[in-house]
């Protein structure tokens, strides 16, 4: 019976989900972009107001502008310290995603993940050189980029803590908190970032095989397993109870998932702070992201249909290159599109370029600093970006505007109908 109840809630948060999106993409249009006929989510429009006001500042009153990202480094520092985690819920409830994907159609869209994110990351990096060598334009010292500060032991006891005793009262009481959704959010929050951060700080060279979100992962599904076979539960409620899509009844992947739009808001000020080098390699930045997104979307599109997937599916993953919270906006711009495949297809492409990126790239001799952080940043995004940036620093700032840039332009062309139709054509 709760079984019955959780899928029947879902069915309803889904939908809930749905519509609350329509609701604030309308909500966010300006009247300009009514008129032209192009959606913008209202995050994208906070960051680009956020970026021209320290750029207009910093022309006029430098000091402040100064003031002004000093004031807001503690919030910045917090998203890139956390940054990771909150690509997670997608990757906690793929089995829920993927349990009515036939096997033959996950084969494909592993394919096309795997030998798409190698394809992006050529295409981008070969781009950047070239026009790197037509321009000439010679390298200048980046701007220093602050690391977040590692783990304490303090705060993973203190997790650790809050995991054992919130498991402990969701057993005794599965709805001492009112539902089930509210009871379980404490532990499998717990068990979200206690997996995240015994994973940061596993060896190097287990890390490269084993990212820390992936141990994110585990963690919470593996907690939801054992929570769910104990409580009688079962795993699969238990993991709708983790992301329920619904405000007034929240779990902890919506908890997550609620820092997205500040993630996008947090570009401004990365872009801001590399401005000099936006401005001197504008040439190689931006016709490497304008290439590598327009190839990223429409060969996806292309070897859906060569390959023989189910259209919904092959427009679910188009954005498979582009950060979660720009992915999630722009499917949205597409009917019968599946978020949870395409937030899961996205975080998968991420953990690939993790894992995979820096001795790719070796291999394919990119010595470029320009060309190695445009290629992660436009083929692995987030993920990708902070496996490069722990080794080379130097390439940290090409990864930051690509890959903020990446999913600008993704969402800019995405949202024009055009474009819109003619994916859907090639989709079939």
């Amino acid at each position: 019976m709760a079984t019955h109840e959780c899928l029947i809630s879902r069915e309803v948060s889904t939908k809930s989900d749905e519509t609350e999106s329509q609701n604030t993409s309308t909500v966010s249009q300006t009247k300009f972009f009514t008129a032209a006929a192009i959606q913008f989510p209202s995050a994208l429009f906070g960051m680009f107001c956020i970026f021209s006001a320290l750029v207009v500042l910093d022309c006029t009153l430098p000091s402040a502008a100064m003031a002004l990202m000093k004031f807001f480094e503690p919030a910045f520092m917090f998203i890139q310290r956390w940054l990771p985690l909150f690509y997670v819920p997608p990757l906690v409830i793929l089995p829920l995603s993927i349990k009515d994907i036939p096997a033959a159609s996950g084969i494909k869209i592993g394919f096309i993940i795997v030998g798409g994110w190698l394809a992006t990351l050529c295409v981008a990096g070969f781009t950047a050189l070239a026009i790197r060598k037509a321009v000439k334009t010679e390298m200048i010292d980046a701007e220093p980029m602050q690391k977040p500060s590692p783990f304490s032991s303090i705060e993973m006891w203190a997790w650790t803590g809050v995991f054992l005793i919130s498991l402990v009262v969701a057993f005794l009481n599965p709805t001492a908190l009112g539902t089930h959704a509210r009871t379980c959010l404490p532990f499998l929050l717990a068990s979200n970032v206690s997996g995240y951060m015994l994973g940061s700080r596993l060896p190097s060279s287990v890390r490269m095989v084993f990212h820390p979100i992936i141990c994110c992962t585990l963690s919470a599904d593996l907690t939801a397993l054992a929570f769910g076979y104990l409580s009688k539960l079962g795993f699969e409620p238990v993991l709708g109870y983790y992301l329920t899509n619904t405000s007034s009844n929240p779990g902890a992947g919506d908890i997550l998932t609620s820092f997205l739009g500040s993630v996008i808001l947090s570009f401004a000020f990365s872009m801001f702070k590399q401005r000099k080098l936006i401005k001197r390699h504008a040439a190689e930045i931006f016709t490497s992201v304008i290439v590598s997104t327009v190839f990223s979307l429409y060969s996806t599109a292309l070897v859906g249909r060569l390959a023989g997937l189910e259209p919904s599916l092959t427009v679910s993953i188009l954005p498979r290159c582009i950060t979660v919270a720009l992915a999630l906006s722009i499917i949205s711009f597409f009917e019968g599109a599946n978020s949870s495949l395409t937030a899961a297809v996205v975080v998968l492409t991420g953990l690939v370029g993790a894992n995979f990126v820096q001795a790719t790239l070796d291999k394919l001799r990119f010595r470029d600093p320009i060309a190695r952080g445009i290629a992660t940043a436009s083929s692995a995004h987030g993920l990708g970006t902070a496996a490069l940036s722990a080794k080379e620093p130097e390439a940290l700032p090409f990864c930051a505007i690509a890959y903020a840039l990446n999913g600008i332009f993704g969402t800019t062309l995405c949202s024009i109908p055009a474009v819109r139709h003619s994916l859907l054509a090639i989709v079939g």
